[in-house]
């Protein structure tokens, strides 16, 4: 019999993964028939694009977490079903975050300015270094689900020592060393976190130098410019914002790993989690003109309304 927790649970569970799925889903219905049909998509689409893909897999990910945790939490947590959420999970998460934040620096080099040398090195060659991210957030993600395998050694371990009822300080240090690694695992979302973070006030810093600019010259402070600005400043700061409460929610979570009954633990820290992939979706469609224009066009049950964005557009 449920609990009222429980209950609880489930039903904001389920409604974020609701919103979730279409939030994402559009995104990647609206970009992906643009690419079918032009043959070609631009570098932010396809960043935008996958980024909605992977994390309608997290959000299956954690829908089917919460019902095993609530239904059936021994299945749950045994060995090969464990091991197969947490892969899952672990590569989708990680791809998921380095594709925001891919977006991050193209959004920084395409439109903040700066003389520096290095700066314009890379605003020259924007395109390559984005690419090269790219690549390499996509081996960073398989080298954290890789990197799964000790932990899962050492689970297998504790399981075992567990399941002769032998508890000895043996028992006390696995469990430890696991807890220990299973914690440290969260030090992958830091440099992502970091580059975003260098995004933002590059862009904020850029933003303020404009401004003074426009002042000067005595022109109107609403410009394209400063409008991209604004922009991409709201989006980079709402992926941190976001993502801050998802690293919260991820330590909140993973703790259920140390600390002996935490279900209700685990479970707060599930519906936090599922805000993140959930909510700044809506944020890339109201800070994209393509895609809000599409949303409301839809919206307003307008025929066509996917031909009419047949054209990809950079503009954040």
């Amino acid at each position: 019999m449920l609990g009222l927790a429980e209950w609880v649970f489930l039903v904001l569970s389920t409604t974020q993964f609701i919103l979730g799925m279409l939030g994402n889903g559009f995104i990647a219905l609206v970009n992906g028939s643009s690419w079918f049909k032009n043959k070609r998509i631009s570098l932010s689409d396809f960043i935008i694009t996958n980024l909605a893909l992977s994390r309608i897999v997290v959000l299956w990910v954690l829908l089917v977490d919460g019902v095993l945790m609530v239904f059936s939490s021994k299945v749950r947590d045994e060995g090969i079903v464990m091991q197969i959420i947490d892969i899952f999970w672990t590569f989708t998460n990680h791809l998921s975050i380095w594709l925001a934040t891919c977006l991050s620096v193209l959004y920084c080099l395409k439109i903040a300015s700066f003389s520096h040398p290095t700066f314009l090195w890379l605003k020259w060659r924007v395109s390559r270094v984005v690419v090269w991210m790219l690549l390499g957030a996509l081996l960073l993600s398989c080298g954290s689900a890789i990197s799964l395998i000790r932990e899962f050694k050492i689970y297998s371990v504790f399981c075992g020592i567990i399941g002769t009822g032998n508890v000895t300080e043996h028992i006390r240090k696995k469990r430890s060393e696991y807890g220990l690694i299973h914690v440290l695992g969260t030090l992958w979302n830091l440099p992502p976190l970091i580059v975003s973070l260098a995004s933002y006030v590059l862009l904020i810093l850029s933003l303020g130098r404009h401004m003074r600019q426009m002042r000067q010259n005595g022109t109107s402070s609403r410009d394209p410019s400063t409008e991209a600005h604004k922009r991409a400043i709201k989006i980079i700061l709402s992926f941190l914002f976001f993502f801050l409460f998802y690293f919260l929610a991820f330590v909140i979570t993973t703790s259920g790993h140390i600390l002996p009954g935490t279900k209700m633990v685990k479970m707060t820290g599930e519906i936090i989690t599922m805000f993140y992939p959930a909510g700044h979706s809506f944020i890339l469609v109201l800070g994209n003109n393509k895609l809000k224009q599409m949303f409301v066009e839809m919206l307003w049950c307008k025929p066509g309304h996917l031909k009419s964005g047949s054209k990809g557009s950079f503009s954040p």
